[in-house]
């Protein structure tokens, strides 16, 4: 008897090791797969319009959604003015994307950097209590993409952010992204907005974000996807892929301001060139996925939906498991510029 019981509690530790083995396996083999974004077929060229000129909207095929421009046609920029035309448009010139495998860049057809630097994966927790799915956690990647520039849809234009496809950012060697407490290092504000009546206020930031634009005013909301802090990529409640990263498309974006490796381009202060926004100002941004599936289709005319937006209206059907299990956005933001030759 004793031997039958040697024998089976052998088995069974033999059972319990290559389990744990094959789940360790699968833990380390984790996909990275993606594709580089299609000009032609994976970007939405009508999210560049409205075009304006002075306050006046031109060209605005679809009904596109558009923020406040300088109310005068004319501009002057330089220690020696040069008289101008207020030009204002929507560019795509940025690009996000939220992984799971660290180092893994999905918006470069897949590539696995693995420069051996130890950094942690993304997870999916469980409540003990059981109400819901619990909270989540991602590696992101903010890239420049002047894609204007480089494909040279209008040439000779001065108001185009000037450079090539390239990788600016990676959460994955920034210590303040996986930790709550070093992250209030750039955002020690969070701490005035963590209460129930701060929290509760975003609910109308969501309502505001799905009929047109955001809040200004309510910073540390990110409408429907909940609160902007902490500026790392914890997510304390996780309702599916596509929700969470489009809170971490808008907290990394965030982040490059609070940093100053993002400017802002808008407004009366944009005419002459970018200027420091540590406060990020949501409604200068409208996103488009362009993976796994790019979101193309256009609901009611539009295919871009600004920072907050709910993803009930247009993120159903984007997510799909393993190969459609990491996410990027195209970033179009506003950009008012004086052309002035």
């Amino acid at each position: 008897m004793t031997r039958i019981l040697r024998a089976l509690a052998s088995t069974l530790l033999a059972v319990l090791l290559l389990a744990t083995a094959t789940a360790a396996g699968a833990a380390g083999a984790a996909t990275c797969t993606g594709k580089f974004p299609n000009p032609i077929t994976d970007i939405c060229w009508s999210c560049i319009l409205p075009l304006s000129i002075g306050g006046a909207r031109i060209g605005n095929f679809g009904d596109q959604e558009d923020i406040d421009n300088p109310s005068s046609p004319l501009c002057t920029c330089g220690v020696n003015p040069i008289i101008g035309l207020s030009i204002g448009f929507w560019e795509p010139a940025r690009h996000v994307e939220a992984v799971r495998k660290p180092f893994c860049l999905a918006s470069l057809g897949g590539i696995d950097l693995d420069p051996g630097i130890p950094a942690p994966e993304a997870a999916r927790f469980t409540r003990p209590e059981g109400d819901g799915d619990g909270g989540s956690f991602y590696q992101a990647h903010f890239y420049v993409n002047p894609v204007l520039y480089y494909l040279e849809v209008v040439t000779d234009f001065p108001c185009l952010e000037k450079g090539s496809f390239d990788l600016a950012y990676l959460t994955e060697v920034d210590p303040l992204w996986a930790d709550d407490e070093l992250t209030l290092i750039i955002n020690p504000d969070a701490a005035l907005f963590a209460n129930p009546v701060a929290i509760a206020a975003c609910a109308a930031d969501c309502v505001a974000a799905s009929v047109g634009f955001g809040s200004r005013e309510m910073f540390w909301c990110a409408g429907c996807q909940g609160g902007l802090y902490p500026m790392n990529g914890h997510v304390p409640y996780h309702m599916g892929g596509v929700r969470t990263a489009a809170l971490m498309a808008q907290r990394l974006t965030a982040k490059m301001h609070r940093e100053l490796i993002a400017w802002a381009w808008h407004g009366q202060a944009g005419l002459c060139g970018p200027y420091f926004a540590p406060v990020m100002d949501k409604t200068a941004y409208k996103t488009q996925l362009t993976h796994p599936i790019p979101n193309t289709a256009k609901e009611a005319g539009k295919c871009c939906q600004p920072f907050g937006r709910t993803t009930v209206l247009w993120g159903a059907g984007k997510e799909y498991p393993v190969r459609g299990e990491d996410f990027a956005f195209m970033l179009f933001r506003k950009r008012n510029c004086c052309v002035g030759y």
